[in-house]
């Protein structure tokens, strides 16, 4: 796994590449908590080049969307490839995380 870290002028983009899952989701909750730890509180999450997912990486996403509430902010996920997508969808996330096609419309929408 992969993940770019960007900071624009609306929110922090993560970038994640390759496998979300039980190995590498400690290392994603590290940083998206380290962020919203530092006063982050708009965040986007770009899984363009998100090859799968399992439920250790969902869990790391559902945390950080409860952290962010909490502080006011909010979490937007983007670019999911169709069965990413699915995932989030039959889990039920989709009915309090934003999915959205692009990273332009993740930026517009936080």
């Amino acid at each position: 796994m992969e993940v770019i870290e960007e900071k624009n002028e609306k929110a922090l983009v993560f970038a994640v590449a390759g496998r979300l899952d039980s190995n590498t989701s400690p290392a994603f909750e590290q940083k998206i908590m380290e962020a919203i730890g530092k006063g982050e509180i708009k965040v986007v999450v770009d899984f363009a080049g998100l090859d799968y997912i399992a439920s250790a990486g969902m869990r790391v996403v559902l945390k950080a969307a409860k952290e962010l509430k909490q502080k006011g902010g909010a979490i937007v996920l983007c670019s999911l490839k169709d069965y990413v997508k699915e995932v989030f969808e039959i889990a039920g996330f989709d009915s309090f995380l934003p999915l959205v096609a692009t990273r332009t419309d993740a930026l517009a929408s936080v």
